[in-house]
């Protein structure tokens, strides 16, 4: 990997960490990465985010960038030498941004929601909600790769890191709730799509397993009861 003056602050589970990473790995850049503790926050994180005051943060040549896709933009025109993320057409470009943006604005929310859902019913609810975001996105996915292996056609691009990112926590979701959301019958591309984004260069040490995200979703959600109860 090519040498840089880029530091990353984060945490292994976080999907928009992951997206930084991703990006990082792609463009095949070295950094440093600078694990955030569970529950608390470093006086460098909030030096370098004060306005959010949440991970990720790249750290570039003493320069702080933040938000994960402002990130990944950053990324990608920084280094313009490596493979190219955001697509080269401008429809396609505001295309790959516009599911970007409904999955952190819309989609995500609501998968985090189920780990907090109070009424017993909500859970299965906010299931189903992911579930017809995923087929959305099913369709997006057809019109996105043109017939290709990703949402950026040929390689990983904008969509896929975005998309890609949440594929832990997904599969997490499906194996404590009893569920399938990508299978072969309702989603077979994203199904194959998934598997060949999991098995990429750029993306396979740095997606978490599932068993590691289940045991992380029940010591957060321990942490909650004793925190409500107290």
């Amino acid at each position: 990997m090519a040498r840089s003056d880029v530091k990353l602050i984060g945490a292994w589970a976080s999907p928009f960490v992951m997206r930084a990473r991703i990006a990082l790995n792609i463009k095949s850049v070295g950094y440093e990465f600078l694990e955030e503790t569970l529950g608390s926050k470093s006086q460098l994180l909030l030096e370098s985010n004060p306005v959010h005051k949440k991970i990720p943060v790249m750290i570039h040549d003493g320069k702080a960038i933040c938000e994960s896709l402002v990130i990944v933009e950053y990324i990608d025109e920084v280094w313009s030498s490596g493979p190219t993320i955001l697509p080269s057409d401008p429809y396609d470009r505001a295309l790959a941004r516009f599911w970007a943006a409904y999955l952190d604005e819309k989609w995500f929310p609501t998968m985090r929601s189920i780990a907090t859902a109070k009424e017993e019913e909500a859970p299965k609810a906010l299931i189903e909600q992911v579930g017809e975001g995923v087929m959305m996105l099913e369709d997006a996915f057809s019109r996105c790769s043109k017939g290709k292996g990703f949402f950026g056609g040929d390689q990983i691009g904008y969509l896929d890191i975005a998309f890609g990112s949440f594929l832990g926590r997904l599969r997490a979701i499906e194996k404590m709730n009893g569920v399938k959301l990508i299978d072969e019958t309702k989603t077979p591309s994203l199904l194959k799509w998934a598997t060949s984004f999991s098995s990429h260069p750029a993306v396979k040490d740095v997606l978490p397993e599932t068993e590691k995200l289940v045991e992380l979703a029940k010591v957060l959600a321990k942490f909650r009861a004793a925190s409500s109860n107290s």
